[in-house]
């Protein structure tokens, strides 16, 4: 069973899909999109494994998340590393877009791929990948460093778990609306071997009077 989730919010448009693993009743991939005073957190986090201990420290993390929404992602990931440490682990990408800036900051542990389109005038678009480092949150933590980049309406974030195909960003249709991308994302990169799940955010911006 497959599940997709249609949400707006003031400065950005979203939508999840996700499915677990055959036989297993829920996933341990989860996300959280929550909003600040002038930008919005995202992330994706994968519960090491399937079944309920990887469902469990996915939802301590991501619970971890939601009550400091403002704090840094550095501190996020400390906070969650901290809180994990006697279960099974997490991996997760986190993204923080400031609507003042028009800017992202973002950073992942693990394997939670991040990716940044920029659609052009062409129909065609240019790319950038969030810096992954090897790790495990509530194992091994890496040193952590965040990376920036620019963002401006239009342009689209792509979150997807090891459960999704390696080239789910290829020859994408990046116009096309949130939902319908993450569900066509899921059905043609689902991998079968493990919880999947994959989050389409488009950036609004911020509209000014």
């Amino acid at each position: 069973m497959s599940f997709v989730a249609i949400h707006r919010q003031e400065l950005i448009d979203w939508d999840v899909a996700g499915r677990p693993l055959a036989g297993e009743p829920v996933s341990g991939d989860l996300h959280l999109v929550k909003c600040l005073d002038a930008g919005v957190l995202l992330a994706v986090v994968d519960g090491i494994g399937h079944g309920d201990e990887a469902i469990a420290a996915a939802r301590k993390a991501v619970a971890i998340l939601e009550a400091s929404p403002g704090k840094s992602i550095v501190a996020l990931v400390k906070q969650c590393h901290e809180a994990l440490l006697k279960t099974r682990g997490v991996v997760m990408t986190l993204a923080s877009l400031n609507a003042l800036e028009n800017t992202v900051t973002w950073l992942g542990v693990g394997n939670v791929e991040g990716r940044l389109l920029r659609p052009d005038e062409r129909g065609t678009h240019s790319s950038e990948s969030v810096l992954l480092r090897s790790g495990l949150v509530g194992y091994q933590l890496p040193e952590l460093q965040t990376s920036v980049a620019p963002v401006a309406p239009g342009d689209l974030l792509i979150f997807a778990t090891d459960g999704l195909r390696p080239g789910f960003a290829e020859d994408l249709n990046v116009n096309e609306a949130p939902g319908p991308l993450a569900t066509r994302i899921l059905s043609e990169h689902f991998k079968g071997t493990d919880d999947a799940l994959v989050l389409v955010a488009r950036y609004l911006g911020m509209h000014h009077e």
